[in-house]
């Protein structure tokens, strides 16, 4: 008999070995192979990155000023993931920033050091995003956290079937290449990128921004992944990360519109 595919929960499982710092390998030892299907169920470790987030936010607000609170849940999700989408927002600014080709491009992406467009440009993604969440209403702060983290991760998952992976598998920092998704496995991602906005919008149906506010996260991505295609034709690791911070700053910048005018 032939090897056993690896199933839902083994999938699943390797997701959020992967994209948290939390010790899921000690549950169970996971197929190798399921590592090149972890970008399907991304949305739904957003919704454990997304609803802590939304829990410190939620509970600093009581005792702090929402600065402070939003300080303190960004923070919470760095330790939760090890800072993991964080590294691939800087070396796309110091890739794309300092590169002139698609060689250049990816050999200084490739390099841990950090430069001076990394530096930058966290400055001002942390700049923004806590300037930006700062500024919503205080009862919308948590709901938003909740709802961009599955939604953008969502939006950018669509990346591995627009374009193929710019590198070899040995040339990855995780040493895997993903695997193009499956009918099915879309409709996972979907649903994992939807279900946080179904809840929210059905217990807190007075809200403006409802159902439409996917596509702020949808656009912005597609722009992105469009640029992105432009400049390597291909992606990375590193460029799925950037892109899903970059898209949720955009949600969050589109929700602080709404509410400022």
């Amino acid at each position: 008999m032939g090897e056993q595919k690896p199933g839902f929960a083994d999938n699943l499982l390797a997701a959020l070995m992967q994209f948290t710092r939390l010790p899921w390998w000690r549950l169970k030892n996971v197929p190798q192979d399921s590592f090149k299907h972890v970008v399907t169920y991304w949305s739904i470790t957003g919704w454990l990155t997304g609803g802590v987030m939304a829990l410190v936010a939620w509970g600093a607000c009581m005792v702090m000023p929402q600065t402070a609170a939003v300080v303190l849940a960004l923070a919470s999700r760095l330790l939760l993931t090890g800072a993991f989408h964080e590294d691939g927002l800087a070396d796309f600014f110091d890739g794309f920033g300092g590169g002139h080709d698609r060689e250049s491009v990816l050999r200084i992406m490739k390099d841990s050091h950090i430069g001076s467009y990394g530096v930058i440009g966290l400055a001002v993604y942390f700049l923004l995003a806590t300037t930006l969440l700062g500024s919503l209403p205080q009862h919308i702060l948590p709901l938003a956290l909740l709802v961009s983290d599955s939604l953008s991760k969502m939006c950018v998952s669509r990346i591995i079937g627009m374009m193929p992976y710019a590198r070899t598998a040995e040339q990855s920092k995780v040493k895997t290449v993903y695997s193009r998704q499956t009918p099915g496995e879309i409709i996972t991602t979907v649903l994992g990128g939807f279900l946080p906005l179904a809840v929210v919008s059905a217990f807190a149906p007075g809200l403006a921004y409802g159902w439409y506010l996917w596509l702020s996260p949808f656009v912005v991505s597609t722009l992105l992944m469009l640029y992105v295609k432009k400049r390597l034709q291909g992606y990375t690791g590193d460029c799925c990360g950037a892109l899903f911070l970059l898209t949720e700053l955009a949600t969050w910048m589109t929700l602080t519109i709404i509410h400022y005018i």
